[in-house]
C-alpha cells in the first residue's frame, strides 16, 4: 500500500458561560432537531483489561479509556470504518472540550434521558456515524462520559498504530498553506519510516516568526525553526552586566 499524508488542525473551543440548560450544539449548515425516538444500532463492545500495573486514579481511567478506544476500533475496523470513524471522534473531541458541554453529560442530576436527547442532537448536527452515535450513548449509560477526552487520545493511539502513521505537530505564527505543510509532512515522513502522517497545527504568537514541530513519541523530538529561538540564542549570547542604566 502506498504511503499518504494527511493534513489536519486543531480547532479552539472557548469556554462558555455557567450551564443553566442543556447546552445547544450548533452548524452553520443544518438546523437541530431533539428526538427522543432515537434508537441507533445495537453496538457490541469486547472491553479488554489493560496490562499496566500501576495503581491510581488517572491510571484506573487511562485503562478504562483504552478499553473502550481498542472496543471502538475494533468495530470501525470490522466494519471498514477506521479513517471516517476516526473522524468521527476528533469531532467529538473538540465537542467536549468545551467545559458547558462536558458538565452538562457529567451532571449526576440530570436524567439520562436528557442527556441522550443532547446526545442525538450532537450527533445529527456532526453527522455522525449510527456505531459512533451508538457508542455516546454506551459512555452515557456506562456514566463513563467524564474520560471521553481520554478516549479520543486512545483512539488516536490505536488509529495510528493500525496504520502505521505517525503524528506531528505543527506550530505557527500565522497557518501555512497546503504546499509547505505537504513538504514539512514530507521531511517528518523521511526522518520517520512511517507508512502515513499526520500533521495537526498550532497558532503560536510567541513564535514571531517560522514555525516548529514536533513528532515521536509524547511529541518528544523537536525541530524548531522558528524567530523566537534564534532570538533567545542571540540574548544568551549577550553580556548585558557591565551596562549602567541612567
Amino acid at each position: 500500500m502506498a504511503s499518504s499524508l494527511h493534513l489536519s488542525s486543531i480547532s479552539t473551543v472557548r469556554p462558555s458561560a455557567h450551564l443553566r440548560s442543556p447546552p445547544s450544539i450548533s452548524t452553520p449548515s443544518s438546523s437541530l432537531k431533539l428526538s427522543s425516538t432515537f434508537r441507533p444500532p445495537p453496538l457490541k463492545l469486547a472491553l479488554r483489561r489493560s496490562r499496566r500495573s500501576r495503581r491510581g486514579g488517572a491510571v484506573i481511567a487511562d485503562t478504562a479509556a483504552a478499553s473502550y478506544a481498542n472496543a471502538l476500533s475494533d468495530v470501525a475496523c470490522r466494519n471498514n470504518t477506521l479513517d471516517t470513524t476516526m473522524a468521527d471522534v476528533e469531532k467529538l473531541g473538540r465537542i467536549f472540550s468545551d467545559p458547558e458541554v462536558l458538565s452538562f453529560f457529567v451532571n449526576p442530576i440530570i436524567a439520562n434521558e436528557e442527556k441522550e436527547k443532547v446526545a442525538c442532537e450532537i450527533a445529527d448536527s456532526s453527522c455522525l456515524q449510527r456505531h459512533t452515535a451508538n457508542f455516546i450513548s454506551i459512555l452515557i449509560d456506562m456514566n463513563r462520559i467524564d474520560i471521553i477526552q481520554d478516549i479520543v487520545r486512545e483512539f488516536e493511539n490505536c488509529y495510528n498504530r493500525i496504520t502505521g502513521t505517525e503524528v506531528a505537530v505543527v506550530s505557527s505564527v500565522v497557518q501555512l498553506d497546503s504546499q509547505h505543510l505537504a513538504q514539512i509532512a514530507q521531511v517528518v515522513q523521511k526522518l520517520t519510516k512511517a507508512k502515513n502522517i499526520r500533521l495537526k497545527t498550532v497558532i503560536d504568537p510567541s513564535l514571531v516568526a517560522g514555525f516548529t514541530i514536533r513528532f515521536g513519541n509524547s511529541r518528544s523530538k523537536l525541530i524548531d525553526l522558528s524567530v523566537k529561538k534564534h532570538l533567545d540564542e542571540i540574548a544568551s549570547q549577550l553580556d548585558f552586566s557591565s551596562i549602567s542604566f541612567a
